[in-house]
């Protein structure tokens, strides 16, 4: 303790001076405020949210079981909903969520897309960025770090005070290092309540049940932006320590903020996009009806793939027709048919990810000369807010829908006859029962482990600038000078 106890004296020097500015104290007011407001918003949201999906999955549930006895070939049509429930973490972290829909249709045949987000039944200004917790703590936070840092150095530089405190024995490393740790202990009196009003609402959410998976993913989520926090007080002081004035440190300070929080993001965004164009909506849709097309229609008797499949299967059984046939002709039709747009449709979606997953890489890999991007990949990964965990409740909903499709057809081959019911009979169905056998839809989101795996760029990155600054902190007590 005895070989810090220079730092500690300085960083309670700049804490104490800090706070005689009356603009100080009420700028950081502003934010603590702002910060229960997000803490508490985000906490509605959350529930607002997970309440309305888990309501609507369970009538959809319901619904489901109640349909009265029917051919399984319209229950697969009847279709079923998926909804995707929020994390914990996203009440401080919305990441992509409020543009990504949360609930998605499920039917025979066709894969839809999400829909009702949040985006969805907001206003404009929604496109502006909802105020989370964690934007506050990402850009807010490192502007104010700026603020109560940029006259670190240069003050004492300007008022000849800096010439003195070298003469008395304090060495460069101690005035930077006590002087970062003055500003760390300025924003520690938000952060650190930040972390205890988290971590209660947290396991409120969590009904104080833990599970390691979500444990470890809070402890990183706060980790990483303590490391993150602590990076822009040094950014200041060094910048600071450089700069002849307090003027040109303000200035030189603002101007990375902008770049870090603003210019860069939004420049990354549109290159990747410019890069690697994607197609729209409309013709990725197109492109999988013309390549189903092209492979049959399985509701077309006359298709000449599914007629070569007819006469296959009736030369094998060595039948006439296909009343005769041992099991549901149609449904083994559709069957063949959900394989094959099936297989056609993930085709498609493959190549489509593998273009955002090229516009991701393009960020991630800005994120080496940005601690700002990489911050923010990591806390939306750790949250689950970001575009891997949309893509992933896509794909278990399109898995749950393909299984459900093929039970019902499977069903139909197993129940239904193949001789058509005459005017006066009774339609071919089966007993409701059956509904039971497909199981409820459950989205999981992504472990710890998929996360990381994910975000390992970004966490490189971290650790990267961590250690550079490392690297500048001692050159800088080498090569600064008092004047």
């Amino acid at each position: 303790m005895k070989s810090f106890h220079v730092e500690i004296l300085i960083a309670k020097h700049f804490k104490k001076s800090v706070f005689q500015n009356k603009a100080v104290f009420i700028i950081t007011l502003f934010i603590g405020v702002l910060l229960l407001y997000a803490a508490f918003s985000g906490w509605e949201n959350y529930t607002r949210q997970n309440e309305t999906s888990e309501k609507y999955q369970h009538e959809s549930r319901k619904d489901w079981l109640n349909n009265p006895d029917k051919n399984p070939h319209r229950m697969a049509h009847y279709g079923n909903f998926a909804f995707r429930k929020s994390t914990s973490l996203s009440v401080f972290e919305f990441g992509m969520e409020p543009f990504f829909g949360n609930a998605i249709f499920l039917e025979a045949h066709k894969q839809n897309t999400a829909n009702f987000s949040e985006a969805g039944f907001s206003n404009s200004m929604l496109r502006f960025g909802e105020i989370s917790s964690a934007m506050i703590v990402q850009v807010l936070l490192p502007l104010l770090i700026f603020f109560l840092g940029f006259n670190a150095v240069a003050a004492e530089r300007e008022n000849g005070t800096l010439k003195l405190l070298l003469s008395q024995g304090i060495s460069w490393k101690q005035l930077l290092a006590g002087k970062i740790l003055g500003v760390a202990s300025v924003i520690m009196l938000l952060f650190v309540p930040t972390i205890i009003i988290l971590v209660l609402i947290w396991l409120l959410l969590q009904h104080f049940s833990i599970s390691p998976d979500e444990t470890l993913k809070l402890f990183l989520f706060l980790l990483f932006h303590f490391v993150y926090l602590l990076f822009f007080c040094a950014i200041a002081v060094l910048v600071s320590a450089a700069s002849t004035t307090s003027k040109k440190a303000l200035i030189s300070l603002i101007g990375i903020w902008l770049v870090c929080t603003i210019i860069l993001p939004r420049t990354t965004q549109a290159m990747g996009a410019y890069l690697y164009k994607a197609p729209s909506k409309i013709q990725f849709n197109s492109d999988i009806e013309k390549d189903i097309l092209k492979q049959g229609d399985s509701h077309n008797p006359n298709d000449l793939h599914y007629k070569a499949i007819k006469d296959s299967l009736l030369r094998a059984y060595k039948v006439d027709s296909v009343q005769q046939l041992p099991f549901n002709y149609s449904g083994f039709i559709m069957t063949e048919g959900e394989k094959i747009s099936s297989r056609i449709y993930n085709k498609h979606l493959e190549a489509l990810l593998k273009i955002y997953q090229k516009q991701n890489r393009f960020s991630k890999a800005v994120s080496f000369i940005n601690p700002y991007i990489a911050m923010k990949n990591i806390s939306m990964g750790l949250s689950n807010t970001d575009y891997d965990s949309y893509i992933d409740f896509q794909k278990q909903a399109e898995a749950y829908r393909y299984n459900m499709a093929q039970k019902m057809n499977g069903l139909q081959i197993k129940y239904i006859s193949n001789k058509k019911p005459g005017a006066t009979d009774k339609p071919l169905t089966i007993d409701k029962e059956h509904w039971a056998e497909v199981a409820e839809f459950h989205y999981e989101p992504k472990g710890i482990r998929t996360v990381l795996k994910s975000e390992i760029s970004s966490v490189i990155s971290i650790m990267l600038w961590i250690s550079l600054l490392f690297i500048l902190i001692r050159l800088a007590a080498k090569k600064l000078k008092a004047i």
